[in-house]
């Protein structure tokens, strides 16, 4: 048995943890306090309070040894509650933590083997440095001849670089076509995770910008789909922000694209854009342009290559993940039998 710890922030943690999972050997039980899908790959759930609900924290650092353990706070007493219960009954061989530093560290107390997955960004605060440290292995979802952060450099014999994950590796791209008399499309990709950007915005872009067809999904105040497969393959040029799983599609797609990344912690985004750059794979623009911006940047896009995308490493990467897991599940095992 396989414990999956997902986090609720955004839908990325939760669409990469049912890739990975739908390749796993073994039972997997999906510990989060998001909704699940209706069908998923997971062999049980176990739904966990919220911790972060509460008006006001004591203490939520715990004198900077971790991100967030409040003082006396229900819900993150639950959790963890929560938790435990289950490792007591389940007893996993090991658990995947997508991400939570006090969850890895818990569970890890707990006896469990705990197997980390990597956010790129500037990691090397006192409660990272203590879970890369402390974790039986590490699962980098980005390609290694790309992006090998220094931090992570001093735990390379237990880390996996396994390229992007993305829910659409493997599917079918639809036949392209051009938007409406011949007007490049463009769409413009928002995420649960949060954004500056609204459906105003892009509706007062398109105005500016009428030689061009825009879309937008994801945007607060505009359409959303389960399912943006489609119009990420038919579109000319996608505009998207940093995050590993918006990336991760774009790259599945092999579309030109315009990324902006968005403010998060630790430089997470932008440092996903720096990467891109330097490699060539996606024009970066460090906030919103101006429209006068536009039709430069959508030319420029539109003019690289974009089979660039394949060293994203998307191809396989899921199935990778999964087998880093196994095998470390496994090694543990055989370690304490011994």
């Amino acid at each position: 048995m396989i414990g999956y710890y997902i986090h609720h922030q955004g839908r990325g943690h939760l669409n990469r943890a049912i890739s990975i999972a739908c390749h796993l050997r073994r039972p997997v039980t999906a510990l989060t306090s998001l909704e699940l899908p209706e069908e998923h790959p997971f062999t049980a759930t176990v739904t966990l309070a919220r911790d972060d609900t509460a008006e006001t924290v004591s203490e939520p650092t715990a004198h900077g040894a971790l991100h967030w353990a409040p003082h006396h706070d229900d819900g993150f007493g639950a959790r963890m509650q929560a938790i435990a219960g289950w490792v007591a009954d389940a007893r996993p061989e090991a658990m995947v933590v997508d991400v939570s530093v006090e969850v890895a560290t818990f569970t890890r107390l707990l006896g469990v083997p705990v197997i980390m997955v990597a956010q790129p960004g500037k990691r090397v605060d006192q409660p990272h440095l203590l879970v890369h440290r402390m974790a039986d292995h590490i699962i980098a979802p980005w390609p290694r001849d790309l992006c090998m952060p220094p931090w992570l450099r001093s735990y390379d014999s237990k880390t996996s670089y396994v390229g992007g994950i993305s829910r659409f590796d493997g599917r079918e791209r639809p036949h392209l076509s051009r938007g409406s008399g011949g007007a490049a499309r463009v769409l413009v990709l928002g995420g649960a995770g949060g954004s500056t950007l609204d459906a105003e915005t892009v509706a007062a872009l398109a105005a500016e910008q009428p030689s061009y067809h825009w879309s937008s999904l994801g945007v607060p105040g505009g359409p959303w789909t389960s399912d943006p497969w489609p119009q990420i393959c038919a579109a000319d040029v996608v505009v998207g922000h940093g995050g590993q799983g918006c990336v991760a599609d774009i790259a599945a797609a092999e579309r030109p694209a315009v990324i902006i990344p968005q403010a998060r912690p630790f430089d997470e985004q932008q440092m996903t854009a720096r990467v891109l750059q330097q490699h060539q794979l996606a024009v970066v623009a460090r906030r919103w342009p101006d429209h006068r911006a536009w039709p430069g940047l959508l030319a420029h896009a539109m003019s690289g290559d974009p089979a660039r995308w394949r060293r994203w490493q998307i191809h396989g990467a899921a199935a990778r993940a999964a087998a880093a897991i196994e095998d470390t599940a496994c090694r543990c095992r055989k370690e304490a039998a011994r």
